[in-house]
């Protein structure tokens, strides 16, 4: 026992320094590849932010027969590892491998959907770049499993620090997303010190970031610590629909594909003339990334009632229909504009408002709380309202329950007591399960009422008392 408490500091220092190199390498070669990405991406929608309306009549089909080419035969002709491009299968199943030929057409793919007016968001392929990289950095040193699994994590922290500038957040983020409820304490160290390094780079690089001030707030409020939070799980029902809207528009895709034997790629290209359509009603402020729409919605401008369902409706047809792209940053948007437009119900500011329901639904549609409210931090700075924010982002994601913008995020506990869930299976494919007790007591009200069942409860609980 003395040999192995003189030997511990030794191993522990030897595995800091292990990874301050590894994650230092990584976060530095994903922040390169970021940010070249990103660079990109900002050159061509800022010249399609010139175009006119009826343009999206042209771009948005072709940008959609371009994915579904690319999503489609390129993955198949030149992927032939057999290996799946996902973030959750190379950490739960791939012992941290990831393709690397087909690493450029995720990037390629979102530059397109975005120029041409596709409503996604700019986090999916850094994510994917930042995984990939690692990978590869895993795949160059010899790594065992264990290992590159913790690089991919750090490779994803990365890539999120890189795009939205927030390198506590970001490398939360990367870990927190893995497993819903769990969250794994040996990836913390290597994922913060590659977030930290990849959002150096690409701020040397000339990444612009942007970050919000809140207008002070007063002394801490009860009141108004319960009204955002109740905003919260407003915000919670309004990534739900996000959510949900999302799956059912992908699987009406699959099944008018499937019933009319339809080409794939012709789902996108019906995906882009159903955007440019709905165009001619909706503003085109709810295309693209719409930060502008953000911006206007968190410094206080009032956004409409439904504002929120537009921006849900145009992700949903963009990526149900097969356009590749993120689904964060859309994310943000949604949560600013339905928690600026609610606000005013609530007797809280828009802006503050706005904030609140940023973080609530990111906390909510990814099972990210703990990153959701880090970023909140980062963002919006400010202990107070830390605070506020805090507990609604908590409250919305208890809300959504059991459902997750990412249909491969892995369950790791039930949310409620009340629930029991499956652990270690994709929240895509697990169906949740009201617990025994829950079920006996429903039961006993049903058959005999629920005056009677409360008097055997408080008299069985008296028992236990005297006991």
């Amino acid at each position: 026992m003395p040999r192995i408490d003189w030997l511990e500091p030794a191993v522990m220092l030897a595995t800091v320094v292990q990874w301050l190199v590894l994650a230092s390498l990584t976060g530095l070669v994903v922040g390169l590849g970021t940010s070249v990405f990103l660079r990109a991406l900002f050159y061509m929608t800022d010249r399609s932010l010139l175009m006119p309306a009826w343009a999206y009549w042209l771009t948005l089909p072709f940008a959609g027969l371009a994915n579904g080419l690319l999503m489609g035969p390129g993955y198949r002709v030149l992927e032939t590892s057999g290996l799946k491009d996902s973030i959750f299968a190379a950490v739960h199943e791939q012992s941290g491998r990831m393709p690397w030929r087909t690493l450029w057409i995720k990037p390629v793919a979102a530059i397109i959907t975005l120029a041409s007016g596709g409503s996604a968001g700019k986090e999916g392929p850094c994510s994917h770049i930042g995984a990939s990289l690692a990978a590869v950095v895993g795949r160059l040193f010899g790594l065992n499993a264990e290992l590159r699994q913790r690089l991919v994590a750090c490779g994803v922290s990365a890539g999120f620090a890189s795009v939205f500038g927030t390198p506590i957040a970001g490398a939360i983020y990367g870990v927190e997303m893995l497993i819903i409820g769990r969250i794994r304490h040996d990836f913390l160290f290597p994922a913060l010190v590659a977030g930290v390094t990849s959002f150096q780079v690409s701020k040397r690089m000339g990444i612009p970031y942007q970050y919000y001030f809140m207008d002070a707030l007063p002394a801490f409020s009860e009141s108004l610590f319960l009204r955002t939070i109740l905003i919260g799980m407003l915000c919670g029902l309004v990534a739900r629909v996000f959510v949900d809207m999302i799956y059912a528009v992908r699987n009406a895709c699959h099944r008018f594909q499937d019933r009319y034997a339809v080409w794939p790629p012709w789902m996108p290209v019906g995906g882009g003339l159903l955007l440019a359509l709905l165009v001619t009603v909706i503003p085109t402020d709810y295309l693209g990334l719409s930060l502008p729409l953000m911006d206007r919605a968190l410094s206080g401008e009032a956004m409409p009632y439904l504002g929120f369902f537009w921006k849900t409706l145009l992700v949903a047809i963009t990526l149900g229909s097969g356009f590749y792209g993120g689904i964060v940053t859309p994310q943000f948007v949604i949560g600013a504009v339905a928690g600026n437009a609610f606000a005013h119900l609530f007797g809280i500011s828009p802006a503050l408002g706005a904030a609140v329901g940023l973080v609530s639904v990111v906390a909510a549609a990814s099972n990210t709380p703990l990153a959701a409210i880090l970023m909140g931090v980062e963002l919006f700075g400010g202990a107070t309202g830390t605070v506020y924010v805090a507990g609604a982002a908590i409250a919305a994601y208890l809300i959504i329950g059991h459902r997750s913008v990412y249909p491969d995020q892995r369950l790791g506990y039930a949310k409620s007591s009340w629930m029991r869930v499956q652990a270690e299976i994709p929240v895509g494919q697990e169906k949740t399960h009201l617990s025994y007790g829950l079920l006996k007591s429903w039961g006993r009200i049903r058959s005999r009422g629920w005056r009677a069942w409360w008097r055997d409860a408080m008299a069985s609980r008296g028992k236990r008392h005297d006991a």
